[in-house]
């Protein structure tokens, strides 16, 4: 057999299906909506041996406007497996979910081992390799998956962050991987920028009503569309990217101090409001220097936004003193804590 037994992307579309009292007896978890395929779509997809495999699947298509269900998938597994055996890895960053089964029988991947609510399920990748299924359900947003796990039965149900937390916030660490951003004395930004969003996180772990998002938390370097994607796909309340500056040439060595970039075109004044009270906050941790708003309408990230967005420049590696504060934990704590505040205060300023 292949290792690779089907890849499908399709669209979805909501459908309602009644079903006997039988099946809700045997399925009391699920809400009885079936999975709907768009046929052009599936046909261009799968080759035509796999397509006359797959000649029982159901293809429904409807106009009617359907009743806005939770939206719940049920994952059917093949026999012998028990839904406490797989495993689900969700990337946030992608909006992709991710469930990989492990089983011999690659043939329950013809059937419909999907079915559910699909509102906001854009593709379905299906594959086969080395024992185990992987079936990926990509997102048209961030939602958070919880899972209830029944015999051969799995069920997934995807909500907005909205209806579980009282705030949603995406921290960017700028830079990372192959990225290094600016570099002194063997020192990068990169790991300066992520030293201060995991002391971040850990003032931020503690506010359970808080829903919070990061980038990347780890040496990556995710794509500028994926980091300010996160934002706009989870509707967030705000989006706070931490960075560090530089400056060419010897003459700028002395100097020193705090930047917050903003959004200078955009019609409302909650991104150039949010960078002030960043600004505010962060010299006021660190005792550093105010070198005021900087426009960055130029900024990918910043453009982009659809949410409440401000850069923070912390300090400036190419200043020899304020590099050595910036590579130590203390002053990345603080850099945290003025953060953290400038979070708080935001939002009882109305964000």
């Amino acid at each position: 057999m292949r290792e690779k037994v089907l890849r499908i992307s399709a669209i979805f579309s909501l459908i309602l299906m009644f079903v006997a009292c039988g099946s809700v007896f045997f399925l009391p978890q699920f809400h009885d909506i079936s999975l709907a395929l768009d046929m052009g779509r599936l046909k261009k997809s799968l080759s035509a041996d796999i397509r006359e495999e797959r000649g029982g699947v159901s293809i429904i298509n409807t106009d009617e406007e359907m009743i806005d269900f939770p939206q719940q998938l049920r994952v059917e597994l093949p026999d012998g497996c028990d839904a406490k055996e797989v495993k689900i890895k969700q990337n946030y960053l992608t909006q992709t979910v991710d469930l990989v089964i492990p089983t011999d029988n690659a043939d329950f991947l013809y059937g419909t081992p999907l079915v559910g609510n699909s509102k906001n399920i854009s593709n379905v990748v299906m594959d086969y390799t080395g024992g185990n299924a992987t079936i990926e359900i990509v997102l048209d947003q961030v939602l958070e998956t919880e899972e209830t796990r029944s015999g051969k039965y799995l069920y997934l149900d995807f909500l907005s962050p909205h209806d579980l937390y009282e705030k949603v916030i995406v921290v960017d660490a700028g830079h990372g991987g192959n990225a290094p951003g600016a570099a002194k004395q063997g020192i990068y930004e990169k790991d300066i920028n992520l030293a201060i969003v995991q002391e971040l996180k850990t003032l931020l772990d503690h506010h359970k009503n808080f829903r919070v998002y990061y980038t990347r938390l780890d040496d990556s370097n995710p794509a500028f569309g994926d980091r300010v994607g996160l934002a706009n796909k989870s509707d967030a309340d705000l989006f706070i990217s931490i960075h560090n500056n530089s400056m060419s040439g010897s003459k700028y060595s002395k100097i020193t101090g705090t930047q917050v970039m903003y959004d200078e075109l955009k019609d409302d004044s909650q991104s150039k409001n949010l960078a002030q009270i960043c600004l505010e906050e962060v010299t006021a941790s660190c005792k550093s220097v105010d070198k005021g708003l900087v426009k960055g309408n130029d900024i990918y990230i910043i453009r982009t936004a659809e949410v409440p967005v401000a850069l923070v420049e912390v300090g400036f590696l190419t200043n020899p003193q304020e590099l050595a504060k910036l590579n130590s934990k203390d002053y990345q704590q603080q850099a945290a804590q003025g953060v953290y505040q400038a979070i708080l205060r935001a939002f009882d300023e109305g964000y």
